[in-house]
């Protein structure tokens, strides 16, 4: 008789599909060491073409509980490193501890979302993630999964982010109200978050009148906002104020602006995004739109909490706000 014929899919049944022992599939599926990435691999793609879910309240009878919850994060956003320190914090306030594991262009997020499996976190809280929607459901159905700072319309995971379309038109809206008109946007590319700011953008300056506004593609890192900068300088007529995608994005911008000898905001008003901490140190304060770490972290964690017990996931959008410094002025 069928697995299909007797229910849902069994341990068992995997592991004849797959030709392996019982135990090896059983290593797969609890993410400890012992079994190859090869192996690893197929085990997964059988179990899941063929709708196997691991019985978690027969899990937990087996296993005590870790008090872990993992966290990937971009190396190179510094709004995550706020996000992770704040997240280590509210976790310690009910007695969990939080296992960190990077995303970097030397190691996909695929590596660091093994890391938290392996670890035996008791729910993954993901910061930015990239990882394709069929990806999440697959990830959800051995534990608890939570996403922050990106939308996630699947099934039985969590999200926590901000409205990043309400969030650039402030910015805009900041800077229209100071006189500017020639203002440009540099955008995250493919970075989660980067098309709700591109359209919050668009959408703004179209409310405001501006017919040909100018988007430059940018990206996360400093490097990113001086090259687009730089691009935005050989232009006949630049911008007398630029949005880029994050704050680190907007240290570049400004860097490039200083070097070919003009001033900020003098000559050019910046207006980063996040609300990271260098913002608030940088030599000019920022400009910026803070999406609150502290909160962004409350909710993941006390969530991903939540979820880890058996609740809903949670679906949180927050409002940012504009938090104005040194790095915005009235065009001369």
């Amino acid at each position: 008789m069928s697995s299909a014929k007797r229910g849902r899919p069994t341990l068992i049944d995997v592991a004849r599909e797959a030709g392996v022992s019982k135990a090896l599939v059983s290593i797969v599926m609890r993410g400890v060491p012992g079994a190859s990435d090869e192996t690893r691999e197929r085990v997964l793609r059988i179990a899941d073409e063929m709708g196997y879910v691991p019985d978690q309240r027969a899990r937990k009878l087996r296993q005590s509980s870790s008090k872990l919850l993992g966290v990937t994060f971009e190396l190179r956003e510094p709004f995550h490193g706020d996000l992770v320190e704040e997240m280590y914090r509210v976790a310690a306030d009910s007695d969990f501890d939080v296992v960190i594991s990077a995303v970097a262009p030397s190691r996909p997020e695929s590596a660091a979302v093994q890391t938290v499996v392996r670890e035996r976190c008791e729910a993954a809280i993901l910061l930015g993630s990239r990882m394709p929607d069929a990806d999440l459901t697959a990830l959800a159905r051995r534990l608890p999964v939570l996403v922050v700072a990106r939308a996630a319309e699947v099934d039985g995971v969590g999200y926590i982010r901000s409205d990043d379309t309400a969030g650039v038109a402030q910015a805009v809206d900041h800077l229209v109200e100071q006189g500017h008109r020639a203002i440009a946007h540099v955008d995250g590319g493919a970075a989660p978050g980067a098309d709700d700011r591109r359209v919050g953008f668009l959408a703004a300056m179209a409310r405001h009148g501006v017919a040909e506004p100018r988007v430059v593609a940018g990206g996360l890192g400093q490097i990113d906002g001086a090259r687009a900068m730089r691009e935005l300088l050989a232009d006949a007529t630049r911008p007398t104020a630029v949005i880029a995608f994050n704050d680190e994005c907007a240290t570049g911008v400004i860097d490039s602006t200083i070097r070919a000898g003009l001033s900020v905001p003098q000559d050019l008003s910046v207006v980063g995004y996040d609300d990271a901490r260098l913002a608030s140190s940088a030599a000019v304060p920022l400009t910026t739109v803070s999406q609150d770490a502290g909160e962004m972290a409350r909710d993941a964690v006390i969530g991903a909490l939540a979820m880890i017990n058996g609740g809903a996931p949670p679906a949180i959008v927050r409002r940012p706000h504009l938090v104005v410094r040194e790095t915005t002025a009235p065009p001369r």
